[in-house]
């Protein structure tokens, strides 16, 4: 059996090995036409910064590894200009030589990746005009830093890359302008939590410019970069990270089946159109796991999960590819930022009936030093609890409580089986009712009747809201909501006079948790109007873009 291999990195490089351990005799050839056949892409962020200091150590294989450990050919600098499904053949071209020829194949993988996303901007073709893709972009982009002495650079795009990107330049000293023409950086997060990013990038010296794109730029050492909005800038550096496209183009031309969404289609063996061609990586359409659409989710995580997939259906193993979660992360300074699933924007999109709600606990528990102030939505589907998707963000401890619902949205879990959830606990560590827990002891209380909670942004479409704030006197005046009364919780059951019975209470604290009290005394008092407002006053600041006062960042 002769496979070929179309591209590296995380897939075609995964693919390669895996059909070597599972086939000593095949003849295994990778095709690549760039310098490096498998690299950290999603490192070279921190190699700019210098938290990566030795460039090697993200080169990750080499052609010569390959060959001595696996027996797997790899040919650098060699592009597949077109596949012939009829005679089971490739034309290569070798870029260092001009030669053209054909190779034959009996299966063969295709793992092209995606390319950048290049805005249509006038005067692109500037020298001071990059993107950061690959360790030759890497390269010349370090050497314009330390040749042009940058002190000023536009990032263009506020998703991972360009986040990552903003703050790894301004780690180094260089003043950072992110451009995003949404009015919101990172996608995957719902308008709320993505402000508790946007935060954190301004006060860690990131000029953030949302709303807004770059409409031009003139060049020179020190170009001239004209924004949408009018402001001119007169940044050394423009980096380009507006997204990726899958490469689909040697698909699309071998009649392949291209997907709704732009990406190679394929089922769940990863097998294309073509029987005898698999494709996986950053350029297949896969679905989502929970909302079942089709998605491109360009991250390393699915696209060596599908090489393997891909190897085995080739060796006869019945292997199946279910869907992906886009579970990721990014650092943002000294936050963690993870989300997996569905966000409840995606959600409402596709009618998919549900509730969110936010809690703010602390990382691990809050007698031991070091405790970190976490702010966790959760989104689960109605009637029946099942997990949809989550996104934590904080200082310590948002990867682990994302990868605990990540499982758990895998394995078909409920909010039910969240609160139940039997979790490591030491106080350095966590807490006795961990997060997680939390988070499902929350959406259980809503199922089960005892409290109906409501998030800032749907409070308008009930009936008559009139806001009840039960936090004390001092964290009132530091902040309130307009129009809200204040009744102290120790002093409700005292006061109940003063609450209309005609109106739609919405209890608000601090997070949430004196208010649910509140409204459980509330409700066996009578009052049958009533919402817990979800996250309190920390997810009203997050809704609303205000700072969040001291005074609210800590305390009950």
């Amino acid at each position: 059996m002769k496979v070929c291999i179309v591209g590296g990195v995380a897939g075609g490089a995964t693919a390669a090995a895996r059909l070597r351990r599972l086939d000593e005799q095949a003849k295994i050839v990778v095709f690549e036409r760039g310098e490096y056949i498998s690299f950290a892409n999603c490192g070279l962020p921190y190699h700019v910064s210098g938290r990566i200091k030795d460039r090697a150590k993200l080169l990750l294989q080499t052609p010569e590894k390959l060959w001595a450990n696996f027996r797997i050919e790899v040919r650098l600098g060699n592009e597949a200009l077109a596949v012939d499904p009829a005679r089971k053949c490739i034309r290569v071209a070798n870029r260092k030589t001009g030669e053209q020829y054909d190779e034959s194949y009996d299966t063969l993988i295709l793992s092209p990746g995606a390319a950048p996303l290049i805005p249509p901007i006038e005067g692109r073709d500037a020298p001071l005009f990059m993107s950061l893709t690959d360790i030759p972009g890497m390269d010349a982009l370090m050497a314009r830093i330390d040749g042009q002495q940058v002190q000023e650079a536009v990032v263009i795009g506020g998703g991972f890359i360009g986040v990552e990107v903003a703050e790894n330049l301004v780690e180094r000293g260089i003043r950072t302008h992110l451009v995003e023409m949404l009015d919101q950086v990172m996608t995957p997060f719902d308008p709320e939590m993505a402000a508790i990013i946007q935060a954190r990038l301004v006060s860690g010296g990131v000029d953030l410019r949302l709303s807004d794109g770059v409409k031009r730029i003139a060049g020179g050492p020190s170009g001239k970069v004209v924004l949408g909005s009018g402001t001119e800038l007169a940044p050394q550096l423009v980096v380009s990270a507006a997204g990726v496209r899958p490469e689909v183009a040697l698909a699309r031309a071998a009649g392949l089946k291209i997907g709704p969404t732009g990406g190679i289609a394929v089922d769940a063996a990863m097998r294309t159109s073509d029987p005898d061609i698999f494709a996986v990586g950053d350029a297949v359409e896969t679905t989502h796991l929970v909302g079942g659409m089709p998605v491109l989710i360009p991250l390393a995580g699915p696209a060596n999960k599908q090489a393997r997939i891909a190897a085995d259906n080739i060796c006869g193993i019945d292997s199946r590819y279910h869907g992906s979660l886009g579970t990721a992360i990014v650092k943002v300074f000294d936050l963690q930022a993870a989300a997996t699933g569905l966000n409840e924007k995606t959600a409402r999109r596709n009618n998919i009936a549900c509730q969110a709600i936010h809690i703010h606990p602390l990382s691990h528990a809050g007698y031991y030093p070091g405790a970190a102030t976490l702010s966790l939505k959760l989104l689960f589907a109605l009637p029946d609890g099942k997990v949809l998707g989550a996104q934590c963000i904080g200082a310590d401890g948002a990867d682990k409580r994302i990868d605990i619902i990540a499982t758990a949205i895998r394995a078909g879990m409920t909010v039910y089986d969240l609160e139940r959830l039997e979790l490591a606990y030491a106080p350095p560590f966590g807490a006795a009712k961990d997060p997680v827990n939390m988070a499902g002891f929350v959406g259980s209380n809503v199922l089960r009747g005892l409290v109906d909670s409501v998030t800032w942004d749907r409070i308008a479409a009930l009936e008559n809201p009139l806001i009840v704030d039960v936090r004390t006197a001092k964290e009132f005046a530091a902040i309130s909501i307009p129009g809200s009364v204040h009744i102290p919780r120790e002093e409700l059951r005292e006061r109940f006079a003063e609450l209309p019975q005609d109106r739609h209470l919405v209890v608000v604290c601090r997070t949430g948790v004196r208010s649910y009290a509140a409204c459980r005394v509330l409700k066996q008092s009578g009052f049958e109007r009533l919402s817990n407002f979800s996250g309190g006053m920390m997810s009203y600041c997050h809704y609303t873009g205000q700072a969040v006062p001291p005074e609210v960042q800590t305390g009950g």
